[in-house]
Formats: structure tokens, sequence, C-alpha cells
């Protein structure tokens, strides 16, 4: 097979890179290589289906520059192909006089990044979500819910439709190699020789680097967010998105009430280390992941560093009445038996050698291969811009 460009990684980072190139050089062709036999079955299709305002990113970042940007492209891709969203916004809550200052520090970024937010009191919490605890909060109302694999699908099949193009599913790239004046893709499907490559594989975007000849910047540590569903009965409970203020020494957010598109409330996640980089459930294990993971020096550092924590979340993962206290921080009504389990997703964290969790979105290139090789939340709502900022980085090798 020959292409112009070959994406690998059908999640939907790879995909909106795809669609943008078929909008702005229709006559390149195009190749997407996903390993699993359909598109966003990791990362994409795990998340928690929200359309991000932006508000946490620091400004002039590139988490906060292509979220703006990414989130009205999303929104308008939607409303053009009929994809079910909502923007329904979201609160972060204040539970106590401890976190106001914290909460004040996001509003005043929130407001730099040039998000529509306001301050508002306990008072107008219980309005929007009656449910919630809280002293006080910010709401967010441009915030949204919008289903990520609905749109790979169409993504894909716009990329699809064009000739010459193809998303080829159940094709796991195992090598590449360099000819005289391109590269060779080798994959499960077969070799693709192309012009050009863009590494988007999400959770083995290091290794997918180093097939390339390069040396990645920060490995993969993949870490499991596990989740429960509000059963139909409790689901009163929340009407759209809570949120809690964020503790600045930890890298997440912590446990959150999230609606989704088919308006089942999901809360969590915790956030554990993975036995695998697609381990999934509790018992999963994939033993040259989870070695590489506790025998690279980054992540000895990062444990080290929030070991207390990390024993918290682990302890929330087998815990579930402990799962639940977390929970009726934010919302007291909760109980045990409330709750149903589903699915835990992966998020691929990008780990430095000095144990630095890389916040941002990062990019390396070389003449040929373009290489994401680090693309955490908000990379879903920003990724018809993410998508575009690499168009633009290829386009002047065209």
């Amino acid at each position: 097979m020959k292409s112009d460009i070959c994406i690998i990684g059908g999640g939907i980072v790879g995909l909106a890179t795809a669609y943008r190139l078929t909008e702005s050089h229709p006559s390149k062709r195009i190749i997407v290589l996903e390993k699993e036999t359909r598109v966003a079955e990791h990362q994409t299709g795990h998340n928690s289906g929200v359309l991000h305002s932006g508000i946490y990113y620091k400004p002039g970042s590139l988490k906060a520059i292509n979220c703006r940007a990414g989130k009205v492209a999303m929104e308008t891709f939607c409303q053009k192909e009929g994809i079910d969203h909502d923007i329904c916004g979201k609160v972060i809550v204040a539970l106590d006089e401890e976190e106001v200052p914290r909460m004040q520090k996001i509003y005043e970024r929130g407001q730099a990044n040039g998000i529509s937010c306001e301050l508002i009191s306990k008072e107008r919490l219980a309005e929007l979500e009656p449910h919630s605890a809280g002293v006080a909060a910010i709401h967010v109302p441009e915030c949204g819910i919008v289903n990520y694999r609905q749109v790979c699908e169409r993504l894909a099949h716009r990329v699809d439709e064009k000739d010459g193009n193809q998303v080829i599913n159940d094709a796991k790239v195992t090598r590449i190699s360099k000819t005289a004046d391109g590269q060779i893709v080798h994959s499960s499907q077969g070799e693709v020789e192309t012009s050009f490559i863009v590494n988007c594989s999400g959770l083995h975007s290091d290794r997918v680097t180093s097939l390339g000849g390069e040396t990645p910047p920060a490995k993969i540590i993949p870490f499991k967010g596990e989740y429960y569903e509000l059963k139909e009965e409790a689901g009163h409970l929340c009407r759209n998105l809570i949120y809690p203020v964020p503790d600045p020494q930890f890298p997440f957010l912590g446990v959150h009430f999230t609606r989704m598109i088919d308006n089942s409330v999901e809360c969590g996640p915790n956030a554990v280390l993975a036995f695998g980089r697609e381990a999934y459930g509790k018992l999963d294990l994939n033993l040259r992941d989870l070695l590489e993971s506790l025998f690279y020096r980054g992540f000895q550092k990062m444990a080290w560093k929030h070991w207390k924590m990390g024993l918290g979340e682990m302890w929330r993962s087998y815990n579930k009445v402990a799962f639940v206290k977390a929970l009726r921080r934010l919302i007291p009504e909760i109980n045990a038996e409330h709750l149903k389990s589903v699915p835990a997703g992966i998020r691929a964290q990008a780990v430095t050698p000095d144990g630095g969790l890389v916040d941002d979105f990062l990019i390396q290139e070389t003449d040929r291969i373009v290489n994401v090789c680090n693309a955490p939340s908000p990379a879903a709502t920003a990724s018809l811009n993410i998508g575009q900022h690499i168009v633009e980085k290829l386009a002047g090798r065209f």
C-alpha cells in the first residue's frame, strides 16, 4: 500500500488529524492504521465524554490554547454531523472554607483563559445541583457532554469516503523502516509505503516513537480510572457535572460526577497504577508492561513523591465503602446501594526520567515523523485543533 501520510492510531487525535488533512490537503492520500478491530477502543472509548471548557489549564499552554479552539470546533462538527451533544454546564465545588482560596485561583485562571464562568454562592449552587454539598462554587455554563466514540466513527467515515484514503482496522504496527525517500510501516495488515508518519498511538506512543528511531522524551505509565454508575433510582442526585476543587499536590482531578449523553451518571474515577497498558479488569495483568513501569526510574521517583495518595487510591480501588466515602463528600446522600460498577478506563500518562508528570501536550518532530508523545485530557475536546496543529507542522514539509 502507498500513502502520502500514514497515521498510526485510530483514536480521536489520530482520526481528527486525518480529517483535518482531508479538508486542507484533499489531494494527499492518507492511511490510518488501528490495531484493534474498530476505532476508539482505548482512551477515547473509555473517557467521560466531557466537552471541557479549559478552565484548569495554565494560560498560554498548549492545553489552554487547543482546548478553547478545539471545543468550538468539536461543537461545530457535532452540529454539522448531527451527533448528540449537550452544553449542560458544570460546577466546581469548594467543600469547606479552606478550599475557597484554591477555588478562587481556578476562577482567576478561567478568566485569564477567556472562559465564561462565575463564582456562585451556596444558595445558587443548591439551585443548580440541589443534592451537592459545598460552601461555594464556580459555575461553568459552557461545559458540555458528547459521545466521543460516535465522533470517532463519523471522523473515520469522512476520512474513508475520500478516494484513496483508508482507515484500516486490525493493523498492529510492528516495525518502521526507512527508504531512500520515505518510510515503510510494517503492520499485521501489510506494509504501507509512505512519505510521512504521524504517531497518535496513545498508550503505546513511546514504543512507536522508538520504532521510528527516536528516543521518547518520556515513558508512558498507565493509570487506571475506575468508575461506578448511579442506578436509575439515584440518577436525580446529579443533574449535570459536579467536580471538586482539585488538590494541587495531586496530579489528577479527584472523584466527580458526570452525566453522560445517554443521561446515565458516572462517578469516579480513582487513579491507580494499571497492571498493563490495556489491563482494564482488576485481575488483568501484562507482566512486560508492569515490570517496565515498576523498574522505570521516573516512575519510582514519582511513586516516592506521591506514595501516600497512591495508597489511598489503591484502598478505594479494593474497598467500595472507602470509594463511597469519597463520593459522599460531594453528594452526602450517596450510599453503596446507589452504585453499580462500569468498565474502567486507562490514561496514558507520560512520566519523565526525573519523575515529573508531563502536564501539557507533548509533540516531537523529525523531518518525516510527528510523534504525539503525550495527549492527556482535554485531548478529546481539543482533538480537532490538535489535528490542525499537526497538519500545519506537516504542511511545510509537503
